[in-house]
């Protein structure tokens, strides 16, 4: 089932939940459904079944934000859109490999997966993009160094908690990925600044407290010194 983490975020992808190939999956409720990554592909039947759980269908997916190219956060996509029609949102700097996925800056060769193309229905240009939903909003922020075209999303819960969705700020680093370590410290340090109380991140879980949110980037800066 559906992990709940605070109100309307709930966990509904990842390792023990859908597939092992897939990032960590998160599901925003704002009235309007929010879907953060979508796992490698072959785990989203299981994903859909999660957001059942919680009393949604997954056909009522209003927005599909991709943080960032690689399979693993990006390869249900078609599937996604196939089931709800949602708008698909991507960084203008990692929007052409969506569309047009090459194996080795998606990663695709590592998970010995064919990624399938996926029209990218918002390019987000600028530092920081709102999302503007029925039941709140959620703010997109470029955060290159992991790759180029790296996104984080932050939203204020009806529960009075700042949720940071930094799905894969701790890396890894690779120059097929087109990687930047002195733009990834500068993003950190921005990230440092948004006063987030719950960080969902991509692969190492979730982090309730501002000092633990504080904690994981601190210790990410230290070993990529």
């Amino acid at each position: 089932m559906a992990k709940r983490v605070c109100e309307s975020v709930y966990l509904v992808g990842g390792g023990g939940l859908s597939d092992p190939r897939d990032c960590l999956v998160y599901l925003l409720d704002l009235g309007e459904l929010v879907l953060i990554d979508c796992g490698a592909g072959p785990g989203w039947p299981r994903i859909a079944d999660h957001i059942h759980s919680i009393g949604r269908d997954p056909a009522e997916v209003h927005t599909l934000v991709l943080t960032h190219a690689h399979v693993d956060h990006i390869g249900a996509a078609s599937q996604v859109k196939a089931v709800s029609g949602c708008r698909v949102v991507a960084h203008a700097l990692d929007a052409p490999v969506v569309e047009r996925p090459d194996p080795e800056r998606t990663a695709a060769s590592w998970y010995g997966l064919v990624l399938p193309a996926v029209e990218v229905d918002l390019v987000v240009e600028a530092p920081r993009h709102r999302l503007e939903l029925r039941g709140g909003s959620v703010e997109l922020i470029h955060t290159p160094g992991h790759t180029p075209g790296s996104l984080v999303a932050l939203t204020d819960t009806p529960d009075g908690h700042r949720v940071l969705f930094g799905q894969d700020i701790h890396g890894p680093f690779h120059p097929a990925f087109d990687s930047d370590l002195p733009r990834w410290r500068r993003s950190m340090d921005e990230l440092l600044g948004l006063g987030a109380d719950i960080l969902c991140e991509g692969h190492y879980g979730v982090f309730h407290g501002a000092e633990a949110v504080r904690s994981f980037i601190e210790e990410h800066l230290a070993l990529n010194a």
